[in-house]
């Protein structure tokens, strides 16, 4: 439904220029041009195809400039829409060319075929008219007589109207003739706003203020737009007027857009999008962006809105020191949000990380791989350079730079060198990228490597977040002097053996040595034990080819039965997910620890009968803890969903 006049009244402003605007009657679209030039309207509704610059034979049509002029359609005396009228300005570029004989250009007298001098100039303008969420194309076509036709100068213009658009929108317009000469032209223009609908800052929060009648009903959208695909809605609400919508600075993104219609039927809908050039917006979009691992070979960036961004694989080792890229060999990569990006690698290697860069400066740097592979490892990255007639050099990779191999530096590759290039001649290193300029080599350096307790990790997969918050806890944990297995590590052994089998050789494994089993509860956990204690068995086929929990418990309960779990087992549970008082009584025989909060007294269980002194257990509980922090913040607030208290406005995620 068109626009009440009273709005577009307040949109407009009061001014008697502005208030005078032509108004068009009836809904249909029409075309005239300058005076000796005729035009005529061919099509309202085209495909916006482009094409191929093909430069044409002889003179031709070009758009030299575009004026746009506000207009009203309206369809009934008080109900108007806001249109957009736009002339294009059209020259003439090119020559005839001169004919060779009579034959050439049909000269005949009684071919019927005019001299070329003598012919009319025509054309066919194709104007573009983008304005979120439409697009539209119209086609018109105009005729120049051959007397008005000066080579380089003006024509005259062709006129088209007129191209609807909501108030407060950005419109994109842009032109080119058919025969083509040169690029078309394009113009960006942004129409008035209600201003019944202010953003206002306080503070930490933002304030939406819609200062309408308390008769007046609308509804009010936000949502992130998009360059490519739909917009994301975010918040929706039906409201009556005045409101105040209150929105914390962390909610805010650049692309984050606020429709607002009234509530009748086919309403005009306006769209702003005011953070786009916001700082804190801005900053909230590198902090919101995350790297998600799809597979262990593509892996994508997920953010709420288009950034522009470059990615590089870098080399990760322990102790803390910088990621080190490793451009060269492997080069930068365009990254698009939510489009897969694959880097050419033989095998991945926990090690591995990915940096994304934004106007050269780094802005996320994630090891998707380590939460798969299992934490750091004391490896080292050989870089082979091959030349001509199969020459090649070794380096190794370390913080201060590419070691040569052999070497007779003071580094620990260097004092390692003789070692390193045996593993390599002898298969011992993985082989992580190659092709014809040269390869990348993973080579252990745990050479006389001190061993630590065995602790084996048993949970259950309750869902793909909670497998995440294990992997992260089970690699803060081998930070430690502890050697951890887990079933998320160890997937191609456990679908080759089968869980059951896999999960008694560990646990025989670990008994052994003395190890320590942690039974990390969740909800799933809890009502897979629940549901041994009450019927003794599982079901038949139960087992998945990950389900090592579950395959556990027919060893698991006995220990606890017969009284041999204290000193073997530890218990463990995530804070917010369960609390320690849910965990079934039998398993509540040994130590059931709440983490993080309870980490000093976890960690002292596991490192028994060695653990450190308080101080010392204290400084690795922080450690852990620190390392363990992203991970439970994903989990308990996903990328993109508000945290608990800051909702987008009243009813904010009650799906109205």
């Amino acid at each position: 439904m068109p626009v009440p006049w009273f709005l577009l009244s307040l949109a407009l402003g009061r001014s008697p220029i502005v208030l005078s605007l032509e108004r068009l009657v009836g809904p249909q679209d029409t075309t005239h041009c300058s005076p000796g030039l005729s035009c005529h309207l061919w099509d309202s509704d085209i495909l916006c195809l482009p094409g191929d610059i093909v430069p044409a034979p002889g003179p031709v049509l070009a758009p030299t400039h575009l004026q746009t002029e506000l207009v009203l359609r309206c369809r009934k005396e008080t109900y108007c829409d806001l249109c957009v009228r736009v002339a294009v300005h059209l020259a003439v570029h090119g020559h005839w060319e001169e004919p060779e004989d009579e034959e050439k250009f049909g000269g005949a007298a009684d071919s019927g075929v005019e001299e070329p001098r003598n012919a009319s100039l025509q054309a066919q303008v194709v104007l573009s008219f983008q304005a979120y969420p439409t697009a539209r194309c119209v086609l018109l076509e105009v005729q120049v007589p051959a007397a008005l036709v000066q080579f380089g100068q003006s024509v005259g213009s062709v006129v088209y109207d007129c191209f609807e658009a909501a108030l407060g929108s950005e419109v994109r317009i842009w032109s080119y003739t058919q025969p083509r000469y040169e690029k078309e032209l394009n113009l960006t223009q942004q129409l008035p706003a209600l201003p019944w609908l202010n953003v206002s800052a306080d503070g930490d929060n933002v304030h939406l203020v819609l200062n309408v009648s308390e008769e007046q009903h609308f509804g009010l959208s936000l949502y992130w737009n998009q360059v490519q695909g739909p917009p994301k809605p975010r918040w929706h609400k039906n409201l009556t007027g005045p409101q105040i919508i209150t929105l914390n600075h962390t909610d805010l993104v650049p692309c984050l857009c606020i429709q607002v219609w009234p509530l009748e039927p086919d309403s005009v809908r306006t769209n702003i999008c005011p953070f786009r050039e916001d700082p804190r917006a801005h900053q909230n979009l590198w902090r919101a962006a995350r790297l998600r691992l799809l597979t262990l070979q593509s892996w994508l960036l997920d953010a709420p809105c288009s950034l522009p961004a470059e990615a590089a694989l870098c080399w990760q080792a322990p102790g803390g020191d910088p990621c080190q890229p490793l451009v060269p060999p492997l080069s930068w990569e365009n990254v698009t949000v939510d489009k897969v990006l694959e880097f050419p690698l033989l095998k991945v290697h926990p090690n591995l990380c990915v940096q994304v860069n934004s106007w050269e400066k780094l802005q996320l740097q994630e090891c998707l791989w380590a939460d798969s592979l299992g934490p750091l490892k004391d490896d080292v990255l050989l870089l082979e350079t091959r030349g001509p007639q199969d020459n090649r050099s070794l380096c190794a990779l370390e913080p201060s730079g590419c070691t040569s191999l052999p070497s007779k530096a003071s580094t620990r590759a260097a004092r390692l060198g003789e070692y390193l290039l045996q593993d390599l001649q002898s298969g011992q290193c993985l082989q992580l990228w190659d092709d014809d300029l040269g390869a990348l080599w993973a080579c252990p350096m745990d050479k006389s490597a001190a061993r630590g307790r065995a602790a084996l990790l048993l949970y259950s997969a309750d869902d793909s977040g909670f497998e995440r918050l294990v992997g992260a806890l089970a690699s803060a944990l081998c930070q430690l002097p502890l050697r951890v297995a887990v079933d998320l590590w160890s997937r191609r052994e456990m679908s080759a053996q089968g869980p059951v089998a896999w999960f008694h050789a560990q646990r025989r494994q670990n008994l052994q040595e003395g190890g320590v089993v942690v039974l990390l509860f969740s909800p799933g956990a809890v009502a897979l034990c629940s549901e041994w204690l009450q019927e003794g068995v599982s079901a038949p086929g139960a087992h998945g080819p990950h389900d090592a929990f579950r395959a556990s418990l027919s060893c698991v309960l006995p220990d606890f039965l017969q009284g041999r779990a204290p000193g073997r087992y530890v218990g463990a549970c995530f804070d917010r997910l369960l609390h320690p008082d849910s965990v079934p009584a039998l398993f509540r025989t040994v130590p059931v620890f709440s983490l993080p909060s309870q980490l000093p007294d976890f960690l002292g269980a596991l490192l028994q009968p060695r653990a450190p002194r308080p101080g010392r257990l204290q400084e690795r509980a922080e450690q852990v803890s620190r390392a363990l922090q992203p991970a439970l913040d994903s989990y308990f607030h996903p990328p993109g969903t508000p945290a608990p208290g800051r909702g987008l406005g009243p009813g904010a995620g009650d799906g109205t």
